[in-house]
């Protein structure tokens, strides 16, 4: 669009390419803030750089556990993994294919640093429990809300319930910049250990700069002013799409109840805004004859509708294993350590979410309401030939 293209170009020819002489990402900062209610909003390179400077903030380090779902994008994994942590697994509730807070108290030890919901396509974690064992335990919570744009518990926006929550505006989410991410806090020591830390230990652009006197290791984690000029842009159509989202998503889940064996996840009652970054759905094969479920998937795009599979057991990818057993960890962490670990790495509600989880994802939800119908129409019809379609 002409407007998005002025402000791209604005910073292309100003030669003001980064955060320290530009404006666009301080005004990004801002408005995202504002839009969220949030005291502050750090914009950083990627969703993953909003989760390592959180981490940081909270000081996750060798030895620390951090308790997650394991039905999640690789990447709330290995911000974990790159503070020489231990990512420990809580079971999914498969029906809203959430962490399941009911099973997170039993995962404490003494070695438990923060917990890490992640608001899964746009869905939202069960916050009233989650707050609850975070304030009995005083044990810190950072939302991973990088595919819950405008998502709400309780009619308040996510990323701001916990002591800390994190964005990525990926090209694919419902907010994009190609590439980039924002950590959200109320809490002034954790913003300026984060601010710190995603910008070699300077201080908030307000406070002058460097002080060196109070660094601690940083990196280079920075939005670059180009992103933030395009999700300026953005921004101003946000809040008119994900009302078409919910609309759609709506129509879709009142189609979706007259087609026994696709059943889309469960919103807990808290949850009172769904970004739908994906709509998610399970899928059981006893209704489609025991038609296995990446046949029905092949069937249901041969009617032009671009379903996805979800997510696998991450808790079981081989990439764990290669990482628990790299120099590094093996100088950090004992093998009775590693072993216990493994002991504990059981999530069988999740493996069997794992064969059955499905999606659509956000652009499909921005399409007419007869396009929902169109989605309904092909899934009955996959359903109608499903003992033709195993053989």
């Amino acid at each position: 669009m002409p407007e998005d293209e002025k402000d791209w170009l604005e910073v292309l020819r100003t030669g003001r390419w980064w955060r320290q002489e530009g404006r666009f990402v301080r005004e990004f900062e801002k408005a995202w803030a504002e839009r969220l209610g949030a005291r502050h909003c750090i914009a950083t390179a990627n969703g993953t750089s909003a989760l390592m400077a959180s981490l940081h903030a909270l000081e996750v380090g060798p030895k620390d556990e951090v308790l997650v779902g394991p039905y999640t994008f690789i990447a709330t994994i290995n911000a974990i993994l790159l503070h020489y942590a231990l990512p420990v697994f809580v079971d999914t509730d498969p029906e809203s294919m959430m962490i399941d807070a009911a099973k997170i108290e039993a995962a404490i030890t003494p070695r438990t640093r923060c917990i890490m919901p992640v608001h899964l396509g746009g869905n939202v974690a069960d916050m009233d429990r989650i707050l609850e064992i975070s304030k009995k335990r005083n044990i810190p919570v950072i939302e991973d809300a990088c595919q819950a744009h405008l998502s709400e518990w309780r009619k308040q926006k996510v990323s701001t319930l916990g002591h800390l929550g994190c964005f990525s505006f990926h090209k694919l989410k419902n907010l994009p910049g190609g590439e980039a991410g924002a950590a959200m806090t109320n809490d002034e020591s954790l913003y300026r250990r984060a601010y710190g830390f995603h910008s070699h230990y300077r201080t908030p652009p307000n406070e002058g700069g460097a002080d060196r006197a109070a660094s601690r290791n940083g990196i280079n984690l920075r939005m670059a002013e180009f992103q933030a000029a395009i999700l300026l842009r953005h921004l101003t159509r946000l809040e008119e799409q994900a009302r078409r989202r919910d609309q759609n998503a709506a129509h879709l889940t009142e189609l979706l109840r007259e087609t026994p064996g696709v059943v889309p996840a469960r919103m807990y009652s808290g949850c009172t805004r769904n970004a739908y970054h994906l709509y998610m759905m399970r899928y059981h094969p006893e209704a489609f004859a025991g038609l296995p479920r990446a046949r029905f998937l092949q069937a249901v795009r041969a009617e032009g509708i671009p379903i996805g599979q979800g997510y696998g057991p991450l808790n079981q990818d081989p990439f764990l294993e290669n990482t628990l057993s790299s120099r590094t960890y093996r100088a950090v962490y004992t093998e009775r350590e590693i072993a216990q670990w493994r002991e504990r790495n059981h999530c069988p509600a999740n493996d069997r979410l794992a064969q059955e989880g499905m999606w659509l994802g956000q652009t499909v939800l921005l399409g007419e309401k007869r396009d929902m119908d169109d989605i309904a129409t092909a899934i009955r019809k996959v359903q109608r030939s499903a003992e033709a379609l195993k053989t």
